[in-house]
């Protein structure tokens, strides 16, 4: 292999066998009265890449078991790189299966195997607000700026006086002239007297 795998930042070591196993999916729809089945094509399934290898020494078989199972653990999903997966869609996938085996006739040696599945990232969240027309945004911004001119016009308007009671606002003016008012009585009596009224 020119392209040793790597899945995430991880050089999968001494591989001894290395498969990919990629399906279409269909629908089978049965027509009634004629031979075969129409299908309907459901895309490809997620693939499966299949590694298979050995380690030897103590130190390689723990640093091997380490890495592996930290991977496995996470379930997270991590990009691959293989000569084998070149030309496919295939960019991440998640450890769905971890075997290890330990034979007594080989002491130093552990055998692994491991099944990856292609797992694409989500698609990105959709933008609420992409099919706004932002000169909608616009008009709204502007009625509440009108909105709020109102109010400030009202809140204005509660420091404007009573007037309600005019007569608290003369204070003592008003009494002057109910005095000055009231002797106009007497001189009435006297014009009267005056041009020989009864």
């Amino acid at each position: 292999m020119s392209i040793k795998p790597v899945l995430g930042d991880w050089e999968v070591p001494r591989i001894q066998r290395l498969t990919a196993d990629e399906q279409r999916r269909f629908a089978e729809l049965p027509i009634p009265g004629k031979a075969g089945s129409l299908l309907q094509d459901l895309n490809r399934a997620p693939s499966l890449v299949e590694i298979q290898g050995s380690v030897f020494s103590q130190e390689e078989r723990e640093g091997f078991l380490e890495s592996v199972r930290e991977k496995f653990n996470a379930g997270e999903a991590l990009t691959f790189v293989s000569d084998i997966t070149h030309a496919t869609d295939i960019q991440y996938v998640v450890i769905e299966q971890l075997l290890v085996e330990e034979n007594a006739s080989y002491p130093d040696e552990i055998s692994y195997y491991l099944k990856l599945k292609e797992s694409p990232p989500p698609p990105p969240p959709a933008d609420p607000f992409g099919a706004i027309d932002t000169s909608l945004l616009d008009m709204a911004g502007d009625f509440i700026d009108g909105v709020t001119g109102i109010l400030d016009a009202i809140d204005a308007l509660a420091n404007i006086p009573d007037f309600s009671d005019p007569s608290a606002m003369l204070g003592g003016t008003l009494n002057d002239v109910t005095g000055s008012v009231s002797g106009l009585s007497d001189v009435g009596g006297l014009i009267d007297d005056l041009f020989g009224g009864n």
